[in-house]
């Protein structure tokens, strides 16, 4: 049993006078969020039966919000199954968008040894923002090109990014001239709501596609769809968000720069080809970046097969593939004059506050209790209040009769 149902317990105890066993707190967990889970898949079969036009339609008596912004990660938990579990129903084949029939299918999780597995979450921002004329701030602001901050964020992501192994730039940049004074004021967040699963990523995709759809996503004025560069990402955003504006992290194309700029040169020049790079991308001139990587791999050479990860020459050649690939969702400039998002800072805050409630050394989750907990978890962190609509929903269902509400 999971540690989290004994210290709920406590809790219970110690803030409401409440004598409730941990196994009873998991029973009632359990029980109320399987129910949610089970609202949920039958809200996604319904989205699934619609014709192909109405998926990307407005629901009758939805207003559709002016900024919509869609976006996904995985995180990961234990999975230790006592018993067998029997396996979710299959997604329904979806035909949402011509592209679905091109894709060779979805990279899911490859089951290894022990019990960390991948749990799956998504985030529906509607936004504020402004649309400008001209590109409201054209230079880089100062905390990307900060000697002291810049290598840590990258360490940050060391899983992405692997750091050239000669790398002296990321222990102490070379300081250097500051930039122009500039502030960029990203889009506001008006409204959130947040969902978590242990399904697959091809049957969290509708799942995620049917909660945009309700909230009126496909009738936005502007849409956005936010990414880190995962296949999975982009090929959930072709077959169900099509029409949403494809946009890169700007935090992990910055990454990327960042290791290839400083692989294999003295901490000086490193750092200042990083800002000078750093400054291009941020100006949407991606392919300046791209010349000058091509010029730095003819200098370094082609990595070899027995070269480590970590070898000036394979961090080039990453850098290199990883921002061809994604060159077509980098044109920043443009996604600040429409008021877009750059990054996808809200959705790893939110991969962190589910972590912190089902993520730990001593938490084993049974799938169904994983399922049933990540439900309620991504309730609890969305605006909106939908476990109250479910209690209210719960009690008029178990009586058959309206909760009375005092006027406001």
């Amino acid at each position: 049993m999971s540690r989290s149902f004994a210290e709920g317990s406590e809790l219970l105890d110690r803030l409401a006078d409440l004598a409730v066993s941990a196994k009873q707190v998991e029973r009632v967990t359990r029980r109320i969020g399987g129910a949610r889970v089970a609202e949920r898949d039958a809200q996604v079969a319904a989205y699934q039966a619609l014709p192909l036009a109405e998926k990307f339609a407005t629901p009758t008596g939805v207003a559709p919000p002016d900024l919509a912004v869609v976006m996904a990660d995985g995180g990961r938990l234990q999975i230790l199954e006592r018993t067998p579990a029997a396996d979710p129903p299959p997604p329904a084949e979806d035909s949402a968008t011509p592209a679905a029939a091109a894709d060779e299918g979805w990279e899911e999780e490859k089951v290894s040894p022990g019990h960390w597995r991948e749990d799956k979450m998504g985030l529906l921002l509607t936004m504020e923002s402004a649309v400008s004329a001209t590109d409201p701030c054209p230079h880089i602001p100062a905390p990307f090109v900060d000697a002291a901050r810049i290598p840590e964020l990258v360490r940050e992501l060391s899983r992405q990014v692997k750091q050239a192994e000669d790398d002296t730039a990321a222990a102490e940049p070379a300081p250097a001239e500051a930039p122009p004074a500039t502030t960029y004021a990203s889009p506001r967040v008006a409204q959130r709501q947040a969902l978590a699963s242990r399904r697959t990523w091809a049957a969290f995709a509708p799942i995620l596609a049917a909660a945009a759809w309700a909230l009126g996503f496909q009738g936005a004025a502007r849409k956005a769809f936010v990414g880190d560069g995962s296949a999975n990402h982009w090929r959930l955003q072709r077959r169900f968000f099509g029409s949403f504006v494809p946009i890169l992290d700007f935090i992990h194309a910055l990454s990327y720069v960042y290791a290839a700029a400083t692989a294999g040169r003295p901490r000086a020049a490193g750092w200042a080809c990083y800002r000078q790079w750093i400054a291009w991308v941020w100006q949407g001139q991606v392919g300046q970046v791209l010349v000058a990587l091509e010029a730095r791999q003819a200098e370094v050479g082609l990595p070899e097969g027995d070269e480590p990860p970590t070898s000036p020459r394979q961090v080039v050649a990453r850098a290199l593939t990883y921002l061809r690939n994604q060159q077509g969702k980098m044109q920043y400039d443009a996604y600040r004059r429409q008021g877009l998002p750059l990054t996808s800072s809200l959705m790893e805050s939110l991969v962190k506050q589910v972590n912190r409630r089902v993520k730990g050394t001593e938490k084993f989750w049974s799938e169904e209790g994983a399922e049933a907990l990540l439900q309620l978890r991504a309730d609890q962190l969305s605006d909106g209040q939908p476990l109250e609509a479910f209690w209210q929903r719960r009690q008029e269902a178990a009586t058959g009769q309206r909760r009375y509400r005092p006027a406001a």
